[in-house]
């Protein structure tokens, strides 16, 4: 019985993980919205902005205060806040998983 409960159990956190690293293709990232985002760092713009790309299409990425943390050319995972501004789409990160496992979390304060 104790091995049924312990199963489900992890079932559960199995699955609520899953649900919640849904990725978005770029695309479909829409302004207004939390997404996850995966791709090819195509280009650092600036100290603390980068361009990130999938199959979908391309989306800027921005972790200021903070120094880009990834190299061009590294396959990442970005978690952060769609702009609903005008003007091209960009993603506040608030975190960022590497493609070695390393997640990196960012401050919050956007200037």
């Amino acid at each position: 019985m104790r091995y049924l409960a312990t199963a489900a159990l992890f079932a559960a956190i199995t699955a609520t993980a899953a649900q919640a690293e849904t990725i978005t293709p770029i695309a479909d990232a829409a302004r207004g919205t939390m997404v996850t985002v995966q791709g090819t760092v195509e280009r650092i713009t600036d100290e603390d902005e980068f361009r990130l790309a999938d199959a979908s299409g391309e989306i800027r990425i921005y972790v200021g205060p903070n120094w880009v943390p990834v190299d061009v050319g590294e396959n990442v995972t970005v978690n952060g806040f769609v702009d609903d501004d005008p003007g091209p789409r960009e993603i506040y990160a608030r975190n960022l998983t590497r493609g070695d496992g390393t997640l990196i979390t960012f401050d919050l304060r956007y200037d």
